[in-house]
């Protein structure tokens, strides 16, 4: 049986302690304010099917991807790829309707 009164080593120990200094090297965590717009708008623009809206939301993309800091980046935020994924499918999903074959007139899909 151990003796717990007479730890002389213990690392709890509040004499020990001390103050909590960060590396000059470490930034202050600063939120990705372009990409996080870049994703609002591609998913505005999947939903308003806005293709004017589409191009300037792929730029911002591509811009999110030449500046990104993998180095400094935490675990589990989103990437500016997946920001670049969501703009190029908005982009798809925004130009789709005018490749499909419909009549002008009623808007129905002709199958033949």
């Amino acid at each position: 049986m151990s003796n717990l009164n007479n730890n002389m080593n213990d690392p709890r120990d509040s004499s020990r302690e001390t103050r909590l200094t960060l590396p000059k090297s470490w930034q202050a965590e600063s939120v990705d304010a372009m990409g996080s717009m870049g994703m609002f708008f591609a998913g505005m623009v999947m939903v308003t099917r806005n293709r004017y809206v589409a191009w300037p939301v792929v730029i911002l993309a591509i811009n999110g991807v030449i500046n990104q800091h993998p180095l400094r980046a935490k675990e589990g935020g989103g990437t500016p790829w997946a920001t670049l994924m969501m703009a190029l499918f908005a982009l798809v999903i925004s130009h789709a309707p005018l490749f499909t074959f419909s009549n002008p007139t009623t808007g129905a899909i002709r199958f033949s």
